[in-house]
């Protein structure tokens, strides 16, 4: 089986932790979630770490396998899948480092949404970005039913929850969705850019900076991510979600 996340210290010490499933979109498995946490935890004891790089290939990532919920049984497995990604999240949300996202591509669901936690990100002008939980029968995860809106506006942030409508990194970046939009073909090196930027700098004075930026919000956070939590379980377990999941699979087949 080919390494599905790829994880490479550069100079300057910058962490990369790769997606590498191509020919899913990098659509995320359990394992895959399971291999961004450890990279994560294990660049918090490494003190030759000073900032890490998310990134994916041609695409950042198509979001949760829909098949790979139908083939594990169900809800049951499905709930576990749900609780791999909730698990790299708050791993995310607390890690003290900087990170950058390189965004090609699609970035669906929680391919969006983890971008909220990230300190930087640079997107393609042509990525699509959607966050389509509705469309799907589940409900927003990530804690963007309160992040995004705290991001680009309660309007904005209702209206792409509720329709699911993607968005491309051009219009993302000027909504404050993403840091910057570039050409898809500097994404990475502009990414890799800042990530080393943000590594040069005094790493106590970035993670005490990062912090207070962080702490004001932290309490809503955790409290829309209980509440999502719930509720995401609850909808995949709807008979509404699990049709939706068989029609798209019977397409696919």
């Amino acid at each position: 089986m080919p390494n599905t996340v790829v994880s490479a210290v550069g100079e300057g010490g910058v962490l990369t932790l790769r997606l590498n499933r191509p020919e899913k979109k990098n659509a995320l498995s359990r394992e895959m979630y399971g291999a961004l946490s450890d990279g994560l935890h294990a660049a918090v004891e490494d003190g030759a770490v000073r900032a890490v790089l998310l990134a994916g290939g041609e695409d950042f990532t198509a979001g949760n396998d829909i098949a790979d919920f139908a083939a594990d049984g169900g809800a049951g497995e499905g709930v576990g899948r749900t609780s791999a990604a909730l698990d790299f999240l708050e791993v995310l949300i607390r890690f003290p480092k900087p990170v950058v996202a390189a965004v090609r591509g699609v970035a669906i669901g929680i391919g969006t949404t983890m971008l909220l936690h990230c300190d930087a990100s640079v997107a393609a002008r042509n990525a699509r970005l959607q966050m389509p939980f509705a469309r799907l029968g589940l409900v927003p995860e990530a804690g963007s039913s309160v992040a995004l809106a705290a991001r680009i506006g309660q309007a904005r942030a209702q209206w792409m929850l509720m329709s699911g409508d993607a968005v491309d990194g051009e219009t993302a970046a000027r909504e404050g969705l993403v840091t910057r939009a570039v050409d898809d073909a500097e994404v990475d090196a502009a990414a890799a850019a800042m990530a080393a930027q943000l590594a040069a700098l005094p790493p106590g004075a970035v993670a005490a900076t990062k912090r207070l930026l962080r702490e004001p919000q932290a309490a809503a956070l955790k409290e829309a991510m209980d509440r999502e939590r719930a509720a995401f379980a609850e909808r995949l377990r709807s008979a509404e979600a699990q049709a939706i999941f068989a029609a798209f699979l019977n397409r696919k087949g």
